[in-house]
């Protein structure tokens, strides 16, 4: 199995591809954005501190993150294999993995870039819109609801995420360029990065992810 880390800027469509990957490789999926989100619907004192930075578009802060991951990463079903999706962010935060995982007797064994202009990224953001109730997913341009402001699904009412507005995510691709975008450099030092085209697709960009691993 597998030891993956799935990156690129808000919208790159992360969140599809590692459903797919998770499904074929049979990976645990570790999303940090769900665990934060999750943690925040609970209202635990780590997911409102999470919300304070997550509403700017802002990054959650490294040691909140990493100790997130590292105790999910110490569970049975990551033994053999996982795949990171929204972590690491930072430089700071790949070296802590990779000091943890080396402590484990293990390293990673591929860093999946998914690349998408960010023009096409504002467009892709800006018109998400989510429901309220279950979480179906829509866009007003290439998927509304039949009825405006109501899920298909459940009837709940659909909305806007607070971290979809279009300041917000400009903020969130500025915080990517400075913070995330380095990693990509760290991880081609290591020869361990892959780089995808984003666009065209989910089936192309999963096709291109499996030639990447190779099996």
């Amino acid at each position: 199995m597998f030891k993956l880390v799935l990156l690129g800027p808000p919208g790159a469509g992360k969140g599809t591809q590692a459903k797919k990957i998770s499904e074929k490789y049979n990976l645990p999926h570790i999303s940090t954005g769900d665990i934060f989100r999750r943690n925040i619907k609970e209202g635990t004192p780590l997911g409102m501190k999470a919300k304070e930075y997550m509403d700017k578009g802002e990054l959650v802060p490294d040691e909140l993150v990493i100790e997130l991951v590292e105790d999910r990463l110490e569970q049975d079903d990551c033994k053999d294999g996982f795949l990171l999706d929204g972590f690491p962010r930072t430089v700071n935060q790949a070296e802590k993995l990779d000091e943890y995982l080396s402590s484990k007797g293990n390293s990673l064994d591929l860093v999946i870039d998914l690349e998408v202009d960010e023009d096409i990224l504002l467009d892709r953001m800006i018109g998400r819109r989510v429901c309220k109730v279950c979480g179906a997913n829509y866009h007003i341009k290439t998927m509304p609801p039949k009825k405006e402001g109501v899920c298909d699904v459940c009837g709940g009412e659909v909305i806007q995420r607070a971290d979809d507005t279009e300041e917000t995510v400009r903020n969130r691709f500025e915080v990517y360029q400075r913070q995330t975008a380095p990693l990509i450099e760290y991880y081609q030092e290591k020869n361990l990065l892959a780089k995808i085209e984003g666009t065209g697709g989910p089936d192309k960009v999963f096709e291109s992810i499996v030639s990447a691993l190779g099996v």
